[in-house]
């Protein structure tokens, strides 16, 4: 797969190739996929390369020209669209709704990295927002790092009536913008199965 990022667009590292994995294996053909806080669109490429019709989604203008340019790149079509998370599918429902949402703890920052104090500030929106735009069966996706709060996670989807669990680990020494702003040496990159009855 052929990817390129304009200046000021967060370039796909581990996390999102970990998540990327675990979509490929949830995306059938004709599935309808939305992919929040895109960036690079990776993941939306990723989903119409198995042949959903996929939606990358993401409030930075340069983020949605990514992802369509990487999205001719590779041949396939991808809807892109500017905004903030869900706001702008108008109702729309999803058979898989993936998302590597900023989840560094920081209130000052990049924005494709920054994710508030605690670094829930998104991972909370789209565990509250995400289970109501699902089709019955439907999934959500989702990856942050264990110093977030796994648990925390899993209680909030399972709240919200979905069959909530890891579906993917990789333990490993913190990235450069986590080390900066937690006191734990290493942590693990976790994906989150939130699946719809």
């Amino acid at each position: 797969m052929r990817l390129v990022t304009l200046p000021g667009v967060f370039t796909p590292i581990s996390d999102s190739r970990l998540l990327a994995d675990c979509l490929r294996a949830e995306v059938h053909p004709g599935a309808r996929v939305a992919d929040l806080c895109t960036g690079s669109g990776l993941l939306a490429v990723v989903a119409a390369c198995q042949g959903a019709a996929a939606t990358a989604v993401d409030v930075s203008r340069r983020a949605v020209i990514t992802a369509r340019l990487n999205a001719r790149l590779n041949g396939v079509r991808v809807r892109a669209l500017r905004g903030d998370l869900l706001a702008p599918l108008d109702g729309e429902r999803f058979d898989v709704i993936v998302s590597n949402p900023p989840y560094v703890p920081a209130t000052t920052g990049g924005r494709a990295w920054a994710g508030g104090r605690d670094g829930r500030a998104l991972i909370d929106r789209i565990c509250d927002e995400a289970p109501g735009r699902l089709r019955p069966g439907g999934a959500l996706l989702l990856v942050h790092s264990s110093v977030n709060g796994e648990a925390e996670t899993l209680g909030r989807l399972a709240a919200r009536g979905l069959r909530a669990e890891i579906v993917a680990r990789r333990r490993g020494p913190l990235g450069p913008l986590m080390r900066e702003r937690v006191s734990v040496r290493d942590e693990e990159l976790l994906v989150v199965r939130g699946r719809l009855p």
